[in-house]
């Protein structure tokens, strides 16, 4: 398994989506945050339930996994 760790630019982001590249996109919002708005196909990992719902929200250890993070700025 190789795990790359990279920052991404937003546009970066963007173009992934519109290419419809094979990934899976993770925000890390409350949950309420994530009910109000999340970036489309988005999944949500809360950041006080990554240990718990990380082994059944990301199951292939091999996937190409982006996180957004959300950021008060």
């Amino acid at each position: 398994m190789r795990v790359v760790a990279a920052t991404i630019s937003r546009e970066a982001l963007k173009d992934k989506l519109d290419r419809g590249d094979d990934f899976i996109l993770i925000e890390t919002l409350s949950e309420k945050q994530y009910q109000h708005t999340h970036l489309p196909s988005a999944l949500n990992l809360p950041p006080d339930r990554v240990r718990e719902l990380a082994p059944e929200v990301l199951p292939d250890k091999g996937a190409d996994i982006v996180v957004y993070c959300g950021s008060p700025k």
